[in-house]
């Protein structure tokens, strides 16, 4: 008799409960059928080799191809290979299709692009090509090639916040005189200028240039002749190899060269900041395009209809790069993410999975930047509105209370004190807009107050409660005022083209320095033969 759930037995006629079996455990033969017990077995493939090897071929191979040039360069000065073991060499290396390779799939007989191209330059120079790999290893390597993918796309993603930098410094000076409203905890603050707003985030953008401009100086230090972790017991030219694939020196220490992964890390955090800046930005632009603020018009190209309302003009390219702007911060965390807790030494998490989120993270950057400077360089500005706004609003109400204490010599709190009854006494009174407050309604408030009236000329008045005038007044360095917001973009334009001059430097030396690798290989193949075909010490 079987039992119920309290151990009692059943009642008669209750059926018998069906047995569940827990499916079992594979066995090791059941494995080998399905997976393969061999290297690599096909699960592997699937999650590990094939997708490294995919992105190897399409950002790794230009960057291998260079550190192999540049290596057996070095190995010939140093007197390591001999010139015409080396030209054979070269002319192996020469020969491989790239596009072949590139567009190859991964089919488990290399471990990975390296063992693969390797293997083509043994191929067609024999053993000797073996000392190619003289003073070096795979981590060195490695670290190299992902420091030169991420140049790229460092000095990429830099190139386009100028763009945008740019465009955001000319709609300043455009909009230096269109006074708005500033917003404090979303509610009408105060008055000051698109410009104002622009300029600001100009400024914020510039501090991202310059924090992805920092990881690039990091990032371009070369480990080449760290090898393994603790260098080579052969006289190579670290220096030599450096200056060859356009680095600005080296990480000194060899084990920081191999374990060292805040290059990574320092320009995931700029990355990841960038985008939260920006996306910030995004978010006020969308808010003005709405119909209730109705003060920002994007352009036919970078809007979409409804398949079902006619008169919709939708600002998708704003909310597609609101949305990219998050896709390229988690990216970057993802990156921060991986590094979390990791040893500290060669270890994969820090290399075949996690790099491509970093550049997947520069590149929308990119992309986004180079959307958000068309899309505000093609906007249209509602001014009228803008200042109509400003004009109705008693978030002019703070220059009243500066009047108090110019004119009637009020301590600036007993002053708001006034201000502030002036305006619950306009709303008590059904006044919407500040030009209908007159005289009268300042004394009443100041009799409230203060016990006496105040006295405050009518043309003062007008004056205090003019957003024009708001903005004019304050002149103090960095203020509002139109003439002190052009000072200001004036200044930003002398950065902007620092940056704009550092950026062609860089490029420049890297463009130099494949010139340099190209003539020294070009030298080397036309090098006659000399001291024999021994290759290593």
């Amino acid at each position: 008799m079987h039992q119920n759930e309290t151990g009692a037995p059943a009642a008669p006629g209750t059926p018998k409960p069906t047995e569940v079996t827990a499916p079992c455990a594979p066995t090791r033969a059941e494995i080998a059928a399905q997976d393969g017990l061999r290297f690599p077995g096909r699960s592997y493939v699937e999650a590990v080799l094939s997708p490294i090897y995919e992105s190897a071929k399409h950002e790794l191979l230009e960057p291998m191809m260079a550190v192999h040039r540049a290596h057996l360069v070095m190995l010939v000065e140093q007197g390591l290979v001999a010139p015409a073991s080396a030209r054979k060499i070269l002319a192996a290396l020469d020969a491989i299709d790239l596009c072949q390779v590139a567009s190859s799939s991964y089919n488990g007989r290399y471990e990975d692009l390296f063992f693969y191209v390797e293997d083509l330059t043994l191929q067609a120079a024999g053993e000797e090509a073996g000392n190619l790999h003289i003073a070096r290893s795979r981590n060195d390597m490695g670290v190299t090639m992902y420091r030169m993918v991420l140049r790229k796309y460092l000095l990429d993603a830099l190139e386009a916040a100028l763009l945008l930098h740019r465009v955001l410094l000319r709609l300043a000076a455009e909009e230096a005189d269109t006074v708005m409203l500033a917003h404090t905890h979303t509610q009408p603050a105060q008055p000051t200028t698109l410009g104002h707003w622009l300029t600001a985030a100009a400024d914020v953008l510039e501090r991202d240039i310059a924090r992805l401009q920092a990881a690039y100086e990091r990032a371009n230090r070369s480990p080449m002749g760290a090898a393994a972790l603790s260098t080579s017991g052969f006289p190579i030219s670290r220096e030599r190899v450096a200056e060859l694939l356009g680095f600005d020196g080296l990480v000194e220490n060899s084990y920081d060269a191999i374990a060292g992964a805040d290059y990574v890390s320092e320009a995931a955090a700029a990355a990841q900041l960038t985008a939260l800046h920006t996306g910030r930005a995004v978010q006020d632009l969308l808010t003005w395009c709405t119909f209730e603020y109705g003060v920002l018009r994007v352009a036919d190209p970078y809007v979409q209809t409804s398949s079902i309302m006619p008169q919709k003009r939708n600002p998708v390219s704003l909310e597609h790069s609101r949305a990219l702007l998050s896709c390229a911060a988690g990216r970057a965390q993802t990156v921060l993410q991986m590094l979390h807790n990791t040893p500290f030494g060669d270890i994969v998490d820090t290399e075949d999975e996690m790099q491509p989120n970093l550049w997947a993270a520069l590149a929308t950057l990119r992309a986004v930047f180079r959307l958000l400077a068309n899309v505000l360089g093609t906007a249209e500005v509602n001014r009228e509105l803008l200042l109509e706004r400003a004009r109705a609003s008693f978030a002019n109400i703070t220059e009243l209370a500066d009047l108090l204490v110019r004119e009637a010599g009020l301590p600036f709190r007993t002053a708001h004190s006034v201000a502030a009854a002036l305006v619950k006494l306009a709303e008590a009174k059904g006044i919407r807009d500040v030009r209908q407050v007159e005289p009268g309604l300042v004394e009443e408030a100041a009799l409230q107050v203060l016990g006496r009236p105040l006295g405050v000329p009518a043309e003062k008045l007008r004056q205090a409660l003019d957003p024009v005038h708001f903005v004019a007044v304050r002149t103090v360095r960095g203020g509002v005022a139109p003439a002190e917001v052009r000072r200001m973009i004036g200044v930003r334009e002398a950065h902007q083209a620092e940056l704009t001059a550092w950026l062609a430097g860089a490029r420049s030396r890297l463009e130099a320095a494949a010139g340099r690798l190209a003539e020294a290989c070009r030298s080397l193949a036309g090098a006659p033969a000399a001291g024999g075909e021994a290759g290593g010490r």
